[in-house]
């Protein structure tokens, strides 16, 4: 079986000039011509032309396309290697779309923007430097495995629980609730429950973190300009640290 050139165009998004055009330099022939003049792709043209696209979505001009497809002997192992790539595309773009849809929540509900959450996806080792040098190069290796091991739907769940959390505590700081009440006191517990569910940090696994390392993250939440904007600045962040003290004085 094959399909007529204008076929192709069709269901590729492309035209019949384009792949007229490809064929003039060698890169995609067709498999035959009809007696009306007509150019037909089969099978292997198909595969051969979702390559050319494939490539040029990562951003290789013709040229160079022409190279690597010469040098690729398996359009099955090529294809593998671009279905990887895909798949962490569609790993990236899933948890873009879940830090616009947080940053839409925020800015419909009027709510203080969590800074944290709004690059997510964007570069996803923006902080590897910085973790492997507080906690070490295995910290982050683990939580990053783990992280990409989730599904989608797995990281926008727990990508609005941090969201709902960070909210949590910022409503309870401007409502100016006591940070030892029992209010607070449950956020400190989900702060911790938080912690424990992240892979190779420090505070993760069954034990959760300790006492040690629950009060010096208190403490750079007030410290570090950064994660007090999670929490709708310095105030909030204060309020966040002596809740989470108190919780561990009375807990680890």
């Amino acid at each position: 079986m094959d399909w007529s050139i204008q076929e192709i165009a069709k269901l590729a998004g492309t035209t019949s000039r384009t792949l007229r055009h490809y064929d003039d330099i060698g890169l995609l022939a067709p498999t035959r011509i009809g007696s009306n003049g007509y150019r037909h792709y089969d099978d292997d043209a198909l595969v051969r032309l979702q390559r050319i696209l494939l490539l040029r979505e990562l951003g290789l001009g013709l040229s160079a396309i022409g190279e690597v497809l010469s040098r690729e002997a398996s359009a099955p192992h090529a294809l593998r290697s671009h279905l990887e790539w895909l798949r962490g595309e569609q790993e990236r773009l899933a948890r873009q779309i879940a830090s616009v849809v947080s940053t839409i929540g925020a800015l419909e509900g009027g709510e203080q923007l969590m800074a944290e959450n709004m690059f997510d996806g964007f570069d996803h080792t923006q902080y590897k430097e910085e973790v492997e040098e507080r906690w070490g190069a295995d910290a982050y290796a683990k939580s990053d495995a783990w992280w990409r091991s989730l599904n989608s739907d797995e990281k926008a769940a727990w990508q609005q629980r941090v969201t709902q959390l960070s909210r949590d505590w910022s409503s309870a700081s401007e409502r100016g609730i006591d940070p030892e009440g029992e209010e607070a006191q449950a956020l400190a517990q989900r702060q911790f429950e938080w912690l424990r569910g992240v892979p190779g940090t420090p505070g993760g696994g069954a034990g959760g973190p300790t006492k040690e390392y629950f009060l010096g993250l208190a403490e750079m939440y007030v410290a570090d300009e950064r994660f007090g904007a999670n929490y709708g600045g310095r105030a909030g962040a204060e309020f966040v640290r002596d809740a989470m003290t108190a919780y561990a004085e009375r807990e680890l």
